[in-house]
């Protein structure tokens, strides 16, 4: 595996931890991960007399541009168009769709789990509507409750980026072990 899949890899961990727990992702490490790229881009340019890193300047170009109307909208954060757009220099332009796919799917699924929550409650029978609850009562006054209530400050919504991160994984492993065909 060279250094980009394995530096997107590593970005993808980080990134979905981040946004499960705090529902943010760095600005910070997205600048480190698009830096590195862009020196190893560089290097793998000037040394080793590689070609014009055009696919990987296209993917971040592409995948800027591919989710910005989403964020101006405002169905989607700038951490997760910002994320994609290194997710396009590390991988390249070609990555871009199929990891959008798989994100897009699982934030889908994602939407109808809660939307179907929220229609089955009234649905059931009363004892284990009060069951259910007294469980998210007791959740909701644990501790590591409110420590993710305070890193959230108040942000909601479906964690893209993690769901990003996963069809990340995906693509990596298909690209580098040829899983399917």
């Amino acid at each position: 595996m060279s250094f980009l899949p394995l530096l997107a890899l590593l970005l993808g961990v980080q990134v979905a931890i981040s946004d499960l727990y705090a529902r943010r992702v760095s600005n910070r490490v997205l600048l480190l991960a698009a830096a590195s790229a862009l020196a190893w881009l560089c290097v793998q340019w000037a040394v080793a007399r590689g070609g014009m890193p055009g696919a990987h300047l296209l993917g971040a170009v592409a995948g800027l541009l591919a989710l910005l109307p989403f964020y101006a909208i405002g169905w989607m954060g700038a951490g997760d168009v910002k994320y994609f757009a290194v997710l396009g220099l590390l991988l390249g332009w070609s990555a871009l769709l199929p990891v959008w796919i798989i994100a897009s799917l699982c934030a889908g699924a994602h939407a109808l789990c809660i939307h179907a929550a929220r229609r089955v409650r009234p649905m059931m029978p009363l004892r284990l509507q009060f069951l259910r609850d007294n469980a998210v009562e007791h959740l909701d006054h644990h501790p590591a409750a409110d420590q993710i209530r305070h890193a959230r400050q108040g942000r909601v919504g479906i964690p893209f980026a993690a769901y990003l991160s996963l069809g990340v994984l995906l693509w990596v492993v298909q690209d580098t072990y040829a899983v399917w065909p």
